[in-house]
């Protein structure tokens, strides 16, 4: 299942200020301050990326159903039809 990241330079930017709010909060928990603040912090970047990827998840079946709805219908001819047209060109 490959999926396709549209906006990898958003993502990266979102990682990496992630990871800087959880640097943060380490050195604040490290340093014995504010343990509710870094704890705080620490659920709020686990929550915000879950909901993020479940997000993009949904986002991305949904582009693929709208791809199957549109070309449920589509015939492309009988396989005589498809090699006869080959035929005719060369």
């Amino acid at each position: 299942m490959g999926m396709e990241l549209p906006g990898l330079r958003t993502w990266l930017v979102f990682y990496l200020i992630s990871f800087v709010v959880l640097l943060w909060a380490a050195f604040l928990s490290a340093q014995g301050v504010m343990l509710w603040v870094s704890l705080l912090l620490v659920l709020l970047i686990i929550g915000v990326n879950f909901v993020t990827v479940l997000n993009q998840i949904k986002i991305h079946a949904a582009r693929k159903e709208l791809q199957r709805n549109l070309t449920s219908g589509f015939e492309r001819g009988t396989e005589a039809e498809v090699k006869g047209e080959g035929e005719k060109h060369n």
